[in-house]
């Protein structure tokens, strides 16, 4: 298997080469980034894995210089963010190459464009295009997936993320945390897409670990995708909080600090410069909750799966995971398209192949029950 992975160099999708180097079945692994330097480094301490690990230089803006760089690959994976404006570039480009694509894409603009855009071009090429494969998008809805498949009805599910300002994730993160706090962002409510201002709406979300933490709306991809593929679902919401420090972000997002390219690129380059003097840091680790309600054998039911880990780690660990099921063509469909995980992946299968790279889910808040995966059946 022959990967090439945009956004190589970076935070993540370092962590994502590091991993499908020393995956199984895996020949070459190909860092794509504007960086030469530091993916040279990245490739460097990969030595002595089962891949090769080379290195091509790539100007994202560059349309044929993509496409040109993904042919003759298995597959692309893609870390290069901010996905409202690489996604639906990346995925066009890998459906002209004829190459199979995921990423770890959490924009729900970017999401939602290639679901709209480019599913009936990868039907027709036979290529299938993965868009939101880490934690939160990816993880999530598989998760959800997997709650409603035991149930007669599900009716509403809930994201909750915690994500600490000291998680860690480079400029790349920041802009994406800027952008789901600005201006309208989507839910799913009474069986239909409504849209709501970002932080309009807070609650307490008790995670494990670090108990209630408030969070708010905003944008990402789950309630985009989750309707569009487990049918009958009347509601789907995203939240996520930042703990200490949050008024960073939702108090200038209320007034509309972030609702320009311009101004989160100017933002997220002086942020940046303050993340790289605690560079030396430990990451800190966050938590993802999924509730889902609905009815099983005429009795309301309410399920919930939840976890902790470093954004870092779970988010690139699943784009691996991932990856290399779509690369063996272990799906849940046969025809070419554009999906987002809950469409296309078996939760059980995905969640074992998580759990053998130390990524647990669970099922209690004190996280003593396992969930199920493919080989405890």
């Amino acid at each position: 298997m022959r990967i090439i992975v945009f956004g190589g160099a970076g935070d993540m999708g370092s962590r994502a080469v590091e991993d499908l180097a020393a995956g199984e079945g895996v020949e070459q692994v190909t860092i794509a980034d504007r960086d030469g330097l530091a993916a040279e480094t990245v490739a460097a301490g990969q030595q002595g894995k089962r891949a090769r690990v080379d290195v091509t230089v790539v100007d994202a803006e560059d349309s044929k210089a993509l496409v040109d760089a993904m042919r003759g690959y298995d597959v692309v994976a893609s870390a290069l963010g901010p996905f409202y404006r690489f996604e639906v570039r990346l995925a066009r480009a890998a459906i002209e190459a004829g190459v199979d694509y995921a990423s770890i894409c959490d924009d729900w603009s970017a999401a939602q464009a290639v679901l709209d855009e480019l599913d009936s071009p990868a039907r027709s090429a036979g290529r299938t295009i993965i868009t939101g494969l880490g934690t939160s998008p990816g993880l999530s809805n598989v998760v959800i997936k997997y709650l409603a498949g035991q149930m007669d009805h599900a009716r509403r599910a809930d994201v909750s993320i915690y994500q600490p300002l000291n998680g860690g994730g480079g400029e790349a993160v920041l802009k994406h945390m800027m952008y789901v706090v600005s201006g309208d962002v989507p839910a799913w409510r009474l069986g239909r897409q409504v849209m709501a201002p970002a932080c309009s709406e807070s609650k307490l979300v008790k995670f494990p670990r670090f108990g209630r933490i408030k969070v708010w709306n905003m944008g990402h991809t789950e309630p985009v995708t989750i309707p569009r593929f487990i049918s009958g679902l009347e509601e789907c919401n995203f939240f996520m909080g930042f703990g200490r420090g949050a008024g960073l972000f939702i108090w200038p997002a209320r007034i509309g600090v972030f609702r320009s390219d311009r101004r989160i690129d100017f933002v997220a380059r002086q942020l940046a410069r303050i993340e790289r003097l605690t560079s030396g840091q430990e990451a800190a680790p966050g938590g993802l909750r999924v509730d889902v309600w609905g009815e099983k054998d005429g009795q309301e039911v309410h399920r919930m799966v939840c976890g902790v880990g470093r954004m870092r780690d779970a988010t690139a660990l699943c784009l691996s995971a991932g990856v290399q099921l779509l690369g063996r063509k272990d799906l849940s469909v046969s025809d070419g398209g554009a999906y987002a995980p809950e469409a296309c992946l078996d939760p059980e299968t995905l969640v074992s192949a998580m759990r053998e790279k130390g990524v647990e889910a669970f099922e209690d808040l004190a996280m003593t029950k396992p969930v199920a995966g493919a080989e405890q059946h």
